[in-house]
């Protein structure tokens, strides 16, 4: 059983079939894309 049945409900909701995925404002990264996500929070 997944631990946040809500969160995958929207992740599928969204299209998205595979984990893991970031949503920040809106944008999605899919996987672990450290560069897109330090970019992405301005870091």
């Amino acid at each position: 059983m997944r631990a946040d049945q809500a969160a995958l409900k929207e992740l599928i909701d969204l299209g998205y079939q595979s984990t893991p995925v970031t949503l920040i404002d809106g944008e999605a990264i899919i996987g672990f894309d450290q560069q897109k996500l330090m970019q992405i929070l301005g870091l």
